[in-house]
């Protein structure tokens, strides 16, 4: 694998962002075009079925992440648990779950020093996985 950086650190699951919702996308917007140029009770229930599984797609891929986001935390405060002294830690529900996500790329020498700064400035996910000077590749993201 390819060393894992800010720069290229974002996942792209292909059969899903370039096949699969453009697809869905295409097909709900054709059964709405059927619908606006033949209405009828069939047009448009094709239509609402269309936009029913458009839907899943995302809530299935949203569930996900949010399941990813869950475990993230987990191991961000067992991981900041072995770092931060006990006065930072006792500020650990102060950090949201965006902060966290951009924080789980730093390594541990430089942490606590994000960890202090994130807490005081409010900064946010993009801004603080700028900030990290040595990148802890994460390649088992959903």
């Amino acid at each position: 694998m390819a060393d894992q950086s800010h720069k290229n650190h974002v996942r792209w699951l292909p059969a899903f962002h370039f096949f699969a919702v453009p697809v869905l996308l295409l097909h709900t917007i054709n059964e709405l075009r059927h619908l606006f140029a033949n209405p009828s009770r069939s047009t448009a229930f094709a239509a609402v079925v269309a936009a029913a599984i458009l839907t899943v797609a995302f809530l299935a891929r949203t569930q996900a992440l949010q399941a990813q986001n869950r475990l993230i935390r987990l191991e961000m405060r067992l991981r900041l648990q072995q770092l931060l002294p006990a006065d930072v830690m006792a500020r650990f529900n102060d950090l949201t779950v965006a902060q966290l996500v951009g924080l789980r790329f730093a390594s541990d020498g430089e942490l606590p020093d994000l960890v202090r700064t994130v807490l005081k400035d409010g900064t946010k996910q993009a801004d603080i996985k700028k900030m990290i000077k040595q990148w802890q590749p994460d390649y088992v993201r959903v």
